[in-house]
């Protein structure tokens, strides 16, 4: 897209109402764009766009990332109204590249389900089968991005946001390495847990959109060592024979569904047939204890933004005012004592430690990214009880939720479709700060089994 702009085959214009007409096509069906913002994109147009990227259109996921002048609500009522008075420090540098930037996605409230529902937006449904879910957070963007109407879309990732809607969308979903992106300046750190980044039909455009993203925040605030060379150039370089850890279990040990299992064992003889070398292992940590602090920590980062948006309404929060499981989850997470958040981040330092040390003998671990296969639309939406809901949910971050407690860079990678056509991702997690090893593995893999021309056809 950006070639044809630069080389004056088609204008920014074309490009914005070609995405434009896709989303009148699929909205009906898929509920995945909740806030157009076109008349900001034919602004920026008017004004002149210019970088490497400049003219392609764009989608910002509606949690933590901030837009000038337009509204972002977190997927909660009570955020209906929020106006960003600047941009995020991460769409500055989207703009600066020349992204055009038409609308927000859906994502659950606050990020807090693995499932796209919400009372505020409604339901957001999955392309390749509109009975069931897109994942989440990351849901909206997802489906965009798997129905075709853009190639690529932001998102972040707490606990799997990224690599959960990527997996059950069909798409290649990279989870940076902790501080590669920009969080700021309104969203804090995430407590140590979130990133930012994209997801994309291709490896090589999820590279080419790290490349303009990544780099310090002003300050140098949580500083990560810079990649050898653009990270598009890593891909199509051999990544070598790499030493790849086999974990069939999650942290965890709960039951795998068989397709998940088929999609891993599958995956584990390309990389053999690759020439790399795959051997089964166990993590060194105690699974249930990280997970259990890792969800804390996550969890107060919502009441923190609760309690900032009272003060600028200059009221309290009311039941009416969220979802009934997140207003549980408020109270109960008000009743945390420091010492446990303390606790919390210490062991989160433990845990990062422990891995580290685990994989000086290993370049990447391999997992499925999900230990089941999706649910259907409504089975565990906002209306269902708390308990199904949590459930359900916490099952779909078993694999993925380690490696934001860690830090370290994860990717779904979509190699496997089940017997009833829905896509079954794998995951890759390497050492942190070793994005580069991914992308090349990445790559090779999308070489060597395609996944490009598996697209979901818009019913009729």
């Amino acid at each position: 897209m950006a070639y044809l702009v630069r080389t004056g085959q088609v204008t920014p214009t074309d490009l914005l109402n070609e995405a434009l007409q896709r989303t009148r096509q699929w909205t009906p069906l898929l509920n995945a764009i909740v806030m157009e913002h076109t008349e900001f994109a034919r602004r920026e147009i008017a004004g002149g766009v210019s970088g490497p990227l400049a003219g392609v259109p764009f989608l910002l996921k509606d949690l933590n990332t901030y837009l000038e002048g337009t509204v972002t609500t977190e997927g909660s009522r009570f955020f209906a109204e929020a106006v960003a008075a600047r941009d995020s420090y991460l769409v500055e540098r989207y703009r600066r590249a020349g992204l055009v930037i038409f609308g927000k996605t859906a994502t659950p409230e606050f990020g807090k389900n693995t499932t796209t529902e919400t009372l505020l937006w409604g339901e957001t449904r999955n392309p390749w089968n509109p009975d069931y879910i897109v994942g989440g957070s990351s849901g909206g963007s997802a489906a965009a991005v798997a129905a075709g109407i853009l190639p690529v879309a932001h998102g972040n990732d707490g606990g799997g946001s990224l690599r959960i809607p990527a997996s059950v969308c069909g798409l290649f979903g990279l989870k940076p390495s902790r501080f590669r992106t920009p969080l700021g300046p309104a969203g804090g750190d995430g407590n140590g847990m979130s990133t930012q980044h994209v997801m994309s039909r291709s490896v090589r455009d999820s590279a080419l959109l790290l490349d303009v993203s990544r780099g310090p925040e002003p300050g140098g605030y949580g500083s990560i060592r810079a990649p050898e060379r653009p990270y598009f150039e890593e891909v199509g370089r051999a990544p070598g024979k790499l030493r790849i850890g086999l974990m069939k279990t999650p942290v965890i040990d709960v039951p795998v569904d068989p397709e998940c299992i088929v999609a891993l064992e599958k995956t584990a003889r390309l990389c053999e047939s690759l020439g790399h070398h795959v051997e089964e292992v166990e993590l060194p940590i105690n699974g249930m204890e990280a997970y259990l602090a890792a969800g804390k920590l996550l969890s107060l980062s919502s009441n923190l933004a609760i309690q900032a948006r009272e003060k600028v309404l200059g009221r309290k929060v009311t039941e009416q005012d969220i979802e009934p499981i997140n207003w549980v989850r408020y109270h109960q997470y008000k009743k945390v004592s420091g010492e446990e958040v303390l606790a919390a981040r210490s062991l989160q330092v433990k845990v990062h430690w422990q891995m580290a040390e685990f994989m000086k003998n290993y370049d990447v671990i391999l997992s499925p990214t999900l230990p089941v296969l999706p649910a259907k639309i409504g089975q565990m939406g906002p209306k269902q009880p708390m308990k199904q809901v949590e459930q359900l949910a916490s099952m779909y971050s078993l694999f993925t939720l380690l490696y934001n407690f860690t830090g370290q860079p994860a990717m779904s990678v979509p190699l496997h479709w089940s017997a009833n056509g829905l896509p079954v991702g794998v995951q890759f997690a390497g050492r942190y700060a070793d994005e580069d090893v991914l992308l090349r593995l990445a790559a090779q893999l999308e070489q060597a089994a395609p996944w490009k021309d598996r697209r979901p056809v818009l019913p009729v």
